[in-house]
């Protein structure tokens, strides 16, 4: 069994925890195992097939759904491009060609994993590489302007990954796996103060009205004030031995805060005071394999109109109603990544590598693509049983749909009909899922590089 793909249903068969950004790491960890005995006869049964399967609806296939025109984004300040975590339809890259390419510090290795989502404003993009070093960089050129490390001194603290970025009010806020909060200046990068956790972060924080919230690896929701970094109001959600070591980044809409454990709990609370508004389990009571005792939400939830759009690792994508959490529509869609919600539909990118477009109302399916899948002429398989590629968070831009791969690839799929438009090697694995702005897309990958396409 080759490792990188599979350590990922292992881990879920033992109940184990599972790495996500490092696929070489997931190789190393599950490389040492026993011959396995020779198969007995008969038809193999693929448990990802054990579950319902998602079809087109017939009523839906080859029509037309509105999607709102594309607009430039100026600026990124959150890993889903607003406190809603979501932009609808950015117009980028339209020649869907790189630019250029900028390496930004250490890259992912056995002990150190590229999280971070790069955020950008005010001519800026910022990243944070495996070792826990902000820097920023010029939206142009690439460019470095300025770097900050934020590993503790302590000689307890040599190893941690994870974390993440976020602007608001005209500061940078990071988080890390280090157990640390900080406010930095974004344009020197000068740490203006830093708190220190119990529990490791994993992802980004969410800054806004005034607090910077965090989820730690302990399913804690965790508030500071943003001016101070003092700890606020938390909120902890049931703890959950099997997830994935990443954790999510709330979305904030009105003063209601969503955020999404391990647990499967999908959580509203009032973004002030912590008070919970509703909890909806996103975990489907029959279950047919160890795959789905992983319940974690592990892509961001998303905030569109009204209403939540959110994605667990048990086979279940939801649409929840954001000022009641009654739930309009479930359908079978296993993933770690988030979904992109825009006009008439919602689109995701499952663990198994393909892109749906669902209409927003029902759940019912316009379109499914097998990103995997390819004509001979663009694609030699030489090994038809070859991993299949763990595909991004995706973005919508210029009516694409745009996500990018482990194997180093960026595909654009036409938004209206699910065809694949191009492919475009970007050289990289690429698991975080691109940005738009200013125009260009711009990608950070487990090499620690920061690709910038046009």
């Amino acid at each position: 069994m080759t490792p990188r793909r599979h350590a990922r249903v292992i881990a879920a068969v033992a109940l184990t925890f599972l790495v996500l950004a490092g696929c070489s790491t997931t190789s190393k960890l599950f490389r040492a195992r026993p011959k396995p005995a020779k198969p007995f006869e008969g038809q193999r049964i693929s448990l990802l097939e054990l579950n319902d399967q998602l079809k087109v609806s017939p009523a839906l296939e080859g029509q037309d759904f509105f999607l709102p025109p594309p607009q430039t984004q100026a600026d990124w300040p959150i890993p889903g491009g607003a406190p809603e975590q979501s932009v609808e339809n950015v117009a980028a890259a339209p020649e869907f060609r790189l630019a250029w390419k900028r390496n930004f510090g250490l890259k992912s290795d056995r002990h150190f994993h590229v999280l971070a989502p790069p955020v950008a404003a005010d001519g800026r993009i910022y990243v944070m590489d495996a070792a826990a070093d902000v820097s920023a960089h010029d939206l142009a050129t690439g460019a470095q302007i300025w770097r900050t490390n934020l590993t503790p001194k302590s000689k307890r603290e040599h190893q941690a990954f994870g974390g993440g970025l976020a602007l608001a009010g005209g500061k940078l806020y990071a988080t890390s796996g280090f157990r640390l909060v900080a406010e930095l200046d974004p344009a020197s990068g000068h740490v203006d103060w830093l708190t220190r956790t119990d529990a490791p972060i994993h992802d980004a924080p969410m800054a806004a009205d005034g607090r910077v919230y965090a989820i730690d690896v302990d399913d804690e929701l965790l508030t500071f004030n943003a001016a101070s970094g003092a700890p606020d109001w938390t909120y902890q959600a049931l703890t959950e031995p099997a997830r994935m070591m990443v954790a999510s980044s709330p979305a904030v809409s009105n003063g209601t805060l969503v955020a999404s454990f391990a647990s499967g709990e999908l959580v509203a609370l009032r973004s002030d005071n912590g008070t919970e508004l509703w909890n909806v389990p996103m975990s489907r009571t029959t279950r047919t394999s160890a795959l789905s005792e992983i319940r974690d939400i592990a892509g961001r939830p998303v905030i569109y109109k009204g209403d939540v759009f959110a994605i667990s690792h048990a086979d279940v994508m939801a649409d929840t109603d954001l000022r009641t959490g009654q739930v309009r529509w479930t359908i079978p869609v296993s993933a770690f990544t988030s979904p992109w919600a825009a006009g008439d539909v919602v689109f995701a990118v499952d663990e198994t590598g393909h892109a749906i477009c669902a209409a927003r109302d029902s759940g019912q399916l316009y379109w499914m693509t097998d990103l995997d899948a390819a004509p001979p002429a663009t694609r030699k398989n030489k090994h038809p049983k070859r991993l299949r590629a763990v595909w991004s968070s995706p973005i919508l831009a210029d009516g694409r749909l745009i996500t990018v791969s482990d194997k180093g690839e960026a595909v654009a799929i036409d938004a209206k009909t699910g065809r694949v438009r191009e492919r475009l090697k970007v050289g990289d694995d690429a698991l975080i899922g691109p940005i738009a702005v200013g125009g260009m897309i711009y990608v950070v990958t487990q090499q620690a590089d920061l690709i910038a396409i046009r």
